[in-house]
């Protein structure tokens, strides 16, 4: 009986792993992205709802902003489109906005809603670092990191039913799921951390859209020892989840060379 149960699990193990079209590499996905792309559409007008959103004809920061994700979005399309993959952006709505909120952060939803709190300017200080952290963040998005993680709570939390049923059974506790898994705001308690191998993934192919996208992959060293600086005596809640500065710059300079032959092309 305990063969049969552990063999069921076994097979619809495999059966919920996708091939993911940024890397080739199959991935553990229980939740159709489709799905998780219109939760992300309902929770990201509740988010705005709630913030003062800075509009890009009255603020220059918000404009900054806004071109940043315009140029990333490009770049990501552009490569998709080099490789054969666009149709694995349909159901992307990309919007980007920056909310007043001195929170250290930057997020980006499935489907591509991204949200920058303007807490994050002081320490990207340009435009270069900030399509640094944009470029990670719309990554961990194209990377189903997020998906990832939620499928894993569902299982832990919620016996691994369906999105479908858990949103009818228990939707507060699948919403929160959802924002915490996206990382949305510090008020859900502490954030489900990625893995080393997500940040490792997002890293690399965040800095590749930012260097594609025409921005000068080398500042993210700086950023990061800016990050360092910022946190003081307490990490800011970015950095919460993820692994130390000095570790993340010594693999950002093994990425760097990669990276560095796509900006070198953006700017042919």
């Amino acid at each position: 009986m305990r063969f049969l149960i552990a063999s069921f699990l076994f097979l619809g193990f495999l059966i919920s792993c996708t091939q993911n079209s940024l890397t080739g590499k199959r991935q553990f996905t229980l939740l159709p992205e489709t799905e998780l792309q219109g939760m992300a559409n309902t929770q990201y007008r509740q988010f705005l709802v709630g913030k003062r959103v800075l509009g890009v004809n009255s603020n220059a920061n918000a404009t900054m902003v806004n071109r940043v994700g315009e140029r990333i979005v490009k770049a990501v399309n552009d490569l998709y489109i080099e490789r054969g993959s666009a149709d694995n952006l349909k159901g992307y709505d990309w919007e980007v906005n920056l909310v007043q909120d001195n929170e250290i952060n930057a997020w980006c939803m499935p489907g591509g809603k991204i949200v920058v709190y303007t807490g994050l300017l002081p320490v990207t200080q340009d435009e270069d670092a900030l399509a640094a952290v944009m470029g990670h963040e719309v990554c961990h998005a194209l990377l189903q990191h997020g998906n990832q993680r939620m499928s894993q709570a569902l299982i832990q939390q919620l016996g691994g039913v369906a999105l479908s049923v858990a949103l009818s059974n228990k939707p507060q506790e699948t919403r929160d799921l959802f924002l915490t898994a996206y990382g949305v705001g510090a008020q859900l308690g502490v954030m489900l951390p990625f893995s080393r191998g997500h940040e490792l993934e997002a890293d690399r192919w965040g800095l590749i859209m930012a260097a594609k996208a025409g921005y000068d992959p080398r500042a993210a060293i700086g950023l990061w020892e800016r990050m360092e600086k910022a946190g003081g005596a307490k990490k800011p809640e970015f950095l919460n989840t993820h692994p130390s500065e000095g570790k993340r710059i010594e693999r950002l300079q093994k990425i760097m060379p990669e990276a560095m032959e796509y900006y070198e092309k953006s700017k042919g």
